[in-house]
């Protein structure tokens, strides 16, 4: 086949289109996305009421985890019939069923209505709208790429990666301004359903604009020359080169970007509102201040991957969030509500308990009340109230031990009516204090984590479009890039809390992001091939 355009092609008119219009199709789909994320302590009041706060959130979190969990299904199905019948019309359909699944989520009733259907419909949208997301990302990636010149395709690509970002941003503004202009008591109760109506009239927008657009010319090339594979899930995965090179993808790139995504854009934001106790609001605009900041800089990092490659800016991004995390969340927390980090450095507060008598303080179906034993009414009063603990085992009886101050646990009643002036006495603060949250400081840090994101995401859709063959790549790209986002990041902000709450360690969650940055770094290093010089034409 014949190259696509020299590197030093100038810029046409169509190609701006392309880029331009598969970038806003796709802002509009992760705005339909994200809106669940950014709502979900307000979605767990309405939706999973008939639990303990604990709970409630964490489930809230494992039905947005729900939408990721099908993500890798709606890669092989929507993939291979874009490696079927073709780039454009495959991602059409996808955003049409995102669209509809969005805007359905904001005539669902809620739990105190309906009982437990409320979730039971909630958790069947996200998944909707995972399977058509499943589908999405592959399209957009190999299409601009497909129509990009050799030498420009990880700047041409960079674009389609700001989109998951501008759509979160989209998404905040939207919410921002409804919060505002209804307030918070109105939001919480009904307005919160406003953004998802919101999404009907961009689907008309992003269909329009999709439907002006051509054949990817790769495609149309292969097509013409009967070249198209009749298999591409026997030919992607079916024999071990292929998944081998699958396998690498994952484990060697996409698992790393996807635990630094979303602890930069998402974990953040939920770790401000929740374990920080920073208005919502607040938290919602602190978050776009730094992508708004960082966003540009996805296409600076793609632009660099043209010049010295996509993997050692990826290795980089992965090094740099594993040894930063740590210290950048306590930054956070000093920044954010000093009162808590104060707090718990003067005052730290253990439960002192025999671990045989405590459970962990998650409960999936809802139904543990944590009131059986002391320890168990220590720990769910101290998560209830977002206040870390530290653990010490012994054989008597359970007490929690606030500085030097001691506290037995005779009777759930009186120990929950006695802790919250405990705390404040020990001076750990109902929620943070903004006149005292240094906000130049917490930007820059939300920053400096939205910059490691632009690391390993900018050049990411570039890699993967060049590792794999023309007439599979849809298919064979989309199954690493959604495993790793769906499972490996979308679990994130699930796993993380429910760590956060078993240990009493604010910090803990961390951990997961950081042990599979480093898992990545150490297989891409190994095994994770350098592309940003392959031609993409080739079809086997």
């Amino acid at each position: 086949m014949a190259t696509l355009a020299a590197e030093d092609a100038p810029l046409r008119v169509s190609q701006v289109k392309v880029i331009a219009a598969s970038s806003l199709g796709t802002v509009f789909e992760w705005y339909d996305f994200y809106l669940y994320g950014l709502l979900a302590t307000i979605i767990s009041a309405q939706f999973f009421s008939g639990v303990n706060d604990s709970t409630a959130f964490i489930l809230a979190l494992a039905a947005f985890a729900a939408g990721f969990a099908v993500r890798p299904f709606g890669a092989l199905v929507f993939g291979r019939i874009g490696d079927l019948v073709g780039r454009k019309y495959t991602f059409l359909v996808t955003m049409g069923i995102m669209g509809a699944s969005t805007f359905a989520v904001g005539l669902l009733p809620s739990y105190a209505s309906v009982g437990v259907a409320a979730p039971l419909m909630l958790v069947a949208l996200r998944m909707l709208q995972g399977l058509a997301l499943g589908g999405q990302y592959g399209g957009a990636a190999t299409y601009v790429a497909e129509h990009a010149p050799e030498g420009k395709r990880g700047f041409y690509t960079s674009f389609i990666q700001t989109t998951a970002t501008l759509g979160l941003f989209a998404a905040l503004l939207i919410v921002i301004g409804t919060r505002t202009w209804l307030g918070e008591e109105a939001f919480a109760t009904w307005g919160w359903r406003l953004p998802f109506f919101a999404s009907a009239a961009l689907l008309c927008v992003s269909l329009w604009i999709r439907l002006q657009l051509a054949e990817s010319p790769v495609y149309q090339q292969m097509k013409d020359a009967g070249a198209t594979t009749k298999a591409p899930l026997t030919e992607a995965f079916g024999n071990w080169r292929s998944a081998r090179l699958v396998l690498v993808a994952l484990l060697g790139a996409v698992a790393g970007q996807a635990v630094v995504w979303y602890t930069g854009q998402f974990y953040a934001l939920f770790y401000l509102e929740k374990i920080l106790k920073v208005d919502g609001a607040t938290a919602n605009i602190l978050i776009a201040v730094a992508l708004a900041i960082g966003t540009p800089f996805f296409v600076v990092f793609g632009w660099l991957s043209d010049k010295i490659g996509r993997k050692p800016i990826i290795m980089a991004g992965c090094a740099l969030a594993a040894v930063t995390y740590f210290p950048l969340f306590g930054a956070l927390t000093e920044a954010a509500n000093p009162a808590l980090a104060h707090a718990t450095a003067r005052n730290p507060v253990t439960v002192v308990a025999d671990p045989a008598s405590c459970s962990v303080q998650f409960d999936p179906i809802g139904k543990t009340k944590f009131d059986k034993s002391g320890c168990d009414i220590g720990k769910s009063a101290l998560a209830k109230a977002g206040i870390p603990y530290a653990n010490e085992a012994t054989p008597g009886d359970p007490i929690i031990r606030i500085g030097d101050a001691q506290v037995p646990i005779t009777d759930k009643a009186s120990f929950d009516a006695a802790l919250p002036a405990l705390l404040a006495d020990a001076g750990y603060p109902a929620k943070a204090d903004p006149a005292q949250t240094n906000t130049p400081l917490v930007i820059a840090i939300l920053t400096a984590l939205v910059l490691l994101v632009t690391m390993v995401y900018g050049p990411i859709a570039a890699l993967l479009v060049e590792l794999f063959p023309a007439r599979i790549r849809y298919t064979a790209m989309s199954l690493p890039y959604h495993i790793g986002n769906g499972w490996f990041g979308g679990f994130l902000p699930t796993i993380a809390f429910a760590t956060v709450a078993a240990t009493g360690n604010i910090y803990a969650g961390l951990w997961y992001p950081v042990g599979v940055a480093v898992l990545t770094l150490v297989v891409g290093l190994l095994w994770l091939p350098e592309t940003f010089r392959r031609r993409i034409d080739h079809v086997s």
